[in-house]
């Protein structure tokens, strides 16, 4: 029986038969919101083998994205930020803000179009700024980029199909938003495969969350950049309004049977934690205990 530890850091591999959960947990990161006080709550509930993305938002700016980043890279987290292409005015940005990462030695970015309703300057979406970073030349060592296993409120499924096998020669994974339905997920993955993108892919789930704390976040977000998150996020939000909130773990137990049945690379687990980072590191470390005793079996 493999050992499974909760504190070492995650690496990236198949998951296959019996141990598909074991496989999962190894392979869990978790996304957190720029606010006030997120370094606190990270450096005090999250150990340092969990690796981080951090949002970028057009209210709040790329700044707060990079100074949260660094801040956590200096105290050991792999953490990636958010790039969102229509937040850039031009190469020389970008390339100043690939200089930051540089210095920082932070090598792991995920790149998305971002919401804002006019681009800054030059870049219209995701791909754009993806070609732009391999033609100046860059650092960093994964380069994650969207998708959208139930598709996108705002986007076409054709533009999201041309869109998926334009940015993949540039990535090397993929972070999927969320969808609560396994098989929906599996099919998608498994149709990426047939199509040749082979990039490993990250099922993004919200991690447990209850209904005021999901209500601060809205509000934190501000109206404009909550319906935003709410035209991405299609299906989700009565979930969390129901009595006790929302736990992943049905969702989880959904995958771990149907991804075996399907040929995908679905590798792990990308949890919107919404900054209610204590509760979450509990139930990942509840999650990391049951898929020992499931391997024991």
């Amino acid at each position: 029986m493999s050992k499974i530890d909760a504190t070492k850091p995650t690496t990236s591999h198949q998951v296959k038969g019996n141990g598909v959960l074991s496989g999962f947990v190894q392979n869990i990161g978790y996304e957190v919101m720029p606010f006030k006080g997120t370094a606190e709550k990270v450096l005090a509930d999250v150990p340092t083998s969990v690796p981080l993305t951090v949002t970028a938002t057009g209210g709040k700016g790329i700044d707060v994205t990079l100074n949260l980043v660094k801040r956590l890279a200096k105290e050991g987290y792999s953490v990636a930020p958010h790039l969102p292409a229509r937040l850039f005015r031009d190469d020389a940005e970008l390339a100043d803000v690939v200089g930051q990462l540089k210095d920082v030695d932070i090598r792991r970015v995920f790149i998305v179009g971002g919401d804002a309703p006019t681009p800054a300057g030059k870049f219209q979406d995701a791909y754009s700024l993806l070609q732009s970073l391999d033609e100046m030349g860059h650092h960093f060592e994964e380069v994650g980029i969207g998708g959208y296993p139930e598709g996108h409120a705002l986007i076409s499924d054709n533009a999201l199909h041309t869109a998926m096998n334009l940015k993949a020669p540039h990535a090397t994974r993929i972070l999927t938003q969320i969808c609560f339905n396994a098989e929906t997920t599996t099919t998608w993955a498994e149709g990426l495969k047939r199509q040749g993108i082979n990039l490993p892919i990250f099922i993004g789930m919200p991690g447990p969350v209850s209904r005021q704390k999901l209500m601060r976040i809205s509000a934190g977000l501000g109206l404009g950049q909550s319906a935003s998150f709410l035209k991405k996020q299609q299906n989700m939000f009565w979930r969390f309004f129901m009595p006790g909130g929302y736990r992943p773990d049905r969702l989880i137990k959904g995958l771990t049977s149907t991804v075996p049945q399907f040929d995908t690379n679905i590798q792990g687990f990308h949890i919107f934690t919404f900054n209610d980072l204590a509760e979450t590191e509990i139930w990942r470390r509840q999650l990391v205990q049951t898929a020992i005793e499931q391997e024991g079996r």
